[in-house]
């Protein structure tokens, strides 16, 4: 059973020059995370209750919110829980679990988006067919699609680093990342399969984001010459471009600083590029959507209006 780490805990270093502001943190966060709770149910409550926005555009809004109530519950909650604590641990398994929730969600924003970049471009560019292609049956894949294969790719690279080695538990983050857990391992030569995975898993989703880039592309060759597919590009396709440029700022910060190194960089710092995925996209995308789509934004004020 040698390749197997006899830690059992890691200590999560990432507070440590925060102690005098604590309690303001906390207070902070939990602010945050419950607008985080309530923007994203409502919007998930909305689509839901209301039948007529049960169209492929509404139900991948409704997952990309649902994801993003995944991805921050593996965050926040902990994160709390560490402000009021003074010492900040979590066990082995948790540790390899958090790490799956927060990338297998960050993931499969990318997919969702690549989804959405998809119904946009049939919904634009081959409206006669929109229907047909985009029906109930494809639909329910391109979600579960969305969902399941990052999981799937993310708990793969989980699995081996599962199997090495470690010789130390200290974590210099405010959460478990994978590629740090991975640069724990005692043997350097062991993590060959370790880095080819990621690497591999890198190149999967930079091509989600050319196939992004490629619908979008054909997308605007459409709108240039009709005023009506403009009116449609600007209602529906700016939305789906902010998020995905909030999503890649975000994310592409962490990959540099997790991969190129952070030693010279001041912790707090360090922390602000680690949280962005997980404080800026759930709150603003929901936002985003709320105020820009005609549909969600008029149920809000007949909502609104209703309780007042």
């Amino acid at each position: 059973m040698d390749n197997v780490s006899l830690i059992r805990f890691f200590f999560l270093s990432g507070l440590n020059e925060t102690a005098n502001l604590r309690v303001a943190l906390f207070f902070l966060t939990l602010l945050f995370y419950s607008l985080i709770l309530l923007v994203n149910i409502s919007l998930v409550a909305i689509i839901i209750l209301d039948k007529t926005l049960h169209e492929p555009m509404y139900i991948l809004l409704c997952t990309f919110c649902m994801n993003g109530l995944y991805g921050t519950t593996g965050f926040y909650p902990k994160f709390l829980w560490d402000l009021l604590s003074p010492v900040h641990v979590i066990s082995y398994s948790g540790c390899l679990i958090q790490a799956l929730v927060m990338y297998s969600f960050a993931c499969s924003d990318l997919s969702i988006l690549a989804v959405m970049a998809y119904d946009r471009y049939v919904a634009i560019c081959q409206p006669l067919q929109y229907h047909s292609i985009m029906s109930k049956q494809r639909l329910i894949k391109l979600v579960c699609f969305s969902w399941m294969t990052p999981f799937c790719i993310i708990a793969i690279n989980i699995f081996l680093t599962s199997r090495l080695k470690l010789c130390s538990p200290y974590i210099a983050r405010l959460f478990c990342v994978n590629w740090i857990i991975v640069k724990l391992a005692c043997f350097p030569d062991e993590t060959t399969v370790n880095n080819l995975v990621a690497y591999l898993t890198i190149i999967i989703y930079v091509f989600h984001g050319v196939f992004i880039i490629w619908s979008y592309m054909y997308v605007i060759k459409t709108c240039v010459d009709s005023v009506e597919n403009r009116a449609k590009f600007m209602q529906t396709c700016v939305p789906h471009l902010t998020s995905l440029l909030t999503f890649l700022v975000t994310i592409l910060f962490d990959i540099m600083l997790i991969r190129y190194g952070s030693k010279d960089l001041p912790q707090t710092f360090q922390n602000f590029v680690a949280v962005e995925f997980l404080v800026i996209p759930p709150f603003v995308n929901p936002l985003i959507y709320g105020f820009k789509l005609s549909k969600i934004r008029n149920r809000i004020l007949f909502v609104t209006i209703k309780l007042i």
